[in-house]
């Protein structure tokens, strides 16, 4: 009696310690994020070619980035001007749909990595202890398993395993006992499944999906700086308008002492002062509107840059002195050269292409699925038909055995519904490539009249801003002479005021439609520091 309850005892003792050791194992088992990353981004840079843009800014957050990438600081400046290439580099490390775009990437890359897992041996090992008792017999026993399953690229599956059960029996005739089980099992298809594109259908389709999904990650830092830049310049026109309405309320203020004076004198009816000191509250008016539209333009910038509201900068003005130093010619290329361009070289138009390709391999096999089974079997496997001693292990059994399974396709429905509708969507996704042909020759056809039509209209806005300059002087000098009276010199100021505004946006509008088309054409290029610049001439653009 005691002898059993120390075994119980020990038992007990055992069975805790192996709990104890399993659970640490659990806790410091490997660093599987960091092997993620790993396998994830050598993906990414094995698929990543160099006409897409430069390997830079497309690691997520909190993995270490690479060596060309951006690392900007979430602050402004300390001159507290932010200049557009420092706006770009913000966004481009700390705009949150920027951050979901490059998350997107390594997620895509990540399922590719399980698909690939499938056909690769799968290992697993583990095991179980036990204790009971009856009124005749007290058991403690042990059950390790140890094996592996396999896909291959036949279609075919191995599952193989190795099982070891050990009991010890305190009381009664048999002491102790082992019981070993070795078995393989290997099923090959020759008929339905056997094919090896069918097999390797959804490796195939993981492959290109991360290929896809950088094509677009790079489309997207494409037209993400395009944006940037265009949020840039339009605050920018914004607080010009402001600093343009604030000339015309002061000229207006100056206007309106002018003119007291004169009506003071006599030489200028007061009805003219109390028109002009209206216009001159219109005209604070407008100021105040203005500035308030400026301060929410600028807020919303920042929460694109990734930056609080609170934090206090301007933009810098000389952004608009080098557009308006810059020429604004007219496109040197044709039209038709613009759009083959854009049809050799858009990544999203290749993707679709890419995905009539994926729908007729999935019409191929669909049309697999309509086959009859026929698999062959075979296994194989060592065991012992009871417990035995240790000593008396190579006394197992072993067994061999071949079989096949045949099913008939008589019943095929479902698998027709799937082959029929696989052939509509490769009907459909044909179509969807070909309209987006056509959406992105309408898009060059009309982007490409944008830029003609800004630069003709800059041209016509600057010649009208000089000719209002010279206007408003003129009539200053008549009104001093009292030659003008000072309803001319208001009709004077708000034309200057509509032409300064107007020539500010037509050289915007410009700036824009000229970012507008290198990104439809494709000929826009990222480079590392998230500024753009042409990746080469249109006519040059296939070479």
């Amino acid at each position: 009696m005691i002898l059993a309850r120390f075994t119980r005892n020990l038992i007990y003792l055992v069975m805790c310690g192996v709990v104890g050791l399993c659970a640490p194992a659990g806790c410091t088992g490997p660093d599987y994020k960091k092997d993620a990353d790993e396998r994830v981004y050598k993906i990414i840079d094995q698929k990543w070619k160099d006409e897409f843009g430069p390997k830079a800014n497309y690691k997520i957050s909190d993995v270490a980035p690479s060596p060309n990438d951006i690392v900007v600081e979430k602050a402004v400046p300390a001159s507290g001007v932010l200049t557009l290439p420092q706006a770009v580099a913000i966004a481009t490390a700390h705009n949150r749909d920027y951050q979901t775009q490059k998350e997107e990437l390594y997620a895509k890359a990540l399922d590719l990595r399980l698909v690939r897992h499938q056909f690769e041996p799968q290992f697993f090992a583990g095991g179980g202890a036990g204790y009971s008792r009856d009124r005749d017999d007290e058991v403690f026993g042990i059950d390790p398993r140890f094996g592996f399953n396999q896909l291959l690229s036949s279609g075919g599956t191995i599952n193989a395993a190795i099982r070891v059960v050990w009991a010890d029996v305190m009381a009664g005739n048999l002491r102790s006992g082992l019981a070993q089980v070795l078995t393989a099992t290997v099923t090959q298809p020759l008929l339905r499944g056997s094919d090896r594109k069918v097999v390797l259908e959804d490796l195939t389709q993981a492959e290109r999906d991360v290929l896809y999904q950088i094509r677009s990650f790079n489309r997207f830092r494409k037209t993400f700086v395009v944006s940037i830049i265009t949020q840039y310049y339009s605050v920018l026109q914004k607080y010009d308008a402001v600093k343009n309405a604030r000339r015309n309320y002061n000229t207006l203020a100056w206007l309106c002492e002018r003119v007291e004076t004169l009506a003071g004198a006599g030489r200028l009816p007061k009805l003219e002062l109390e028109q002009l000191q209206e216009q001159r509250l219109e005209a604070l008016d407008l100021y105040i509107l203005r500035e308030k539209k400026y301060k929410d333009a600028l807020d919303e910038f920042k929460i694109v840059l990734g930056l609080p509201t609170t934090a206090e900068f301007q933009l810098d003005e000389s952004e608009l002195e080098a557009l308006r130093a810059a020429r604004m010619d007219e496109p040197n290329f044709s039209q038709a050269e613009a759009i083959e361009t854009a049809l050799y070289r858009r990544l999203d138009l290749i993707n679709s292409a890419d995905t009539v390709i994926d729908a007729q391999r999935k019409v191929y096999v669909a049309a697999d699925g309509l086959r009859a089974d026929l698999n062959i079997t075979g296994t194989v496997g060592d065991s012992t038909s009871r417990p035995a001693d240790w000593r008396e292990l190579g006394s197992l059994r072993r067994e061999r055995g071949v079989g096949v399974d045949l099913d008939l396709p008589l019943d095929r429905v479902a698998e027709q519904n799937v082959y029929r509708q696989a052939l509509l969507v490769l009907n459909q996704k044909q179509r969807k490539y070909e309209q987006m042909a056509d959406t992105i020759e309408m898009e060059i056809r009309r982007s490409f009249r944008d830029l003609v039509e800004a630069a003709r209209r800059y041209r016509v806005q600057l010649a009208s801003l000089e000719l209002d300059t010279k206007r408003i002087e003129n009539t200053f000098l008549l009104m001093q002479y009292g030659r003008a009276s000072s309803r001319r010199v208001l009709n004077a100021q708000d034309a200057l005021l509509t032409a300064q505004d107007a020539a500010t946006e037509a050289l915007v509008t410009y700036a824009v439609a000229t970012l507008n088309f290198y990104r439809d054409t494709e000929v826009l290029q990222v480079r590392p520091d998230g500024m753009w610049e042409p990746a080469a001439r249109l006519t040059s653009a296939k070479k």
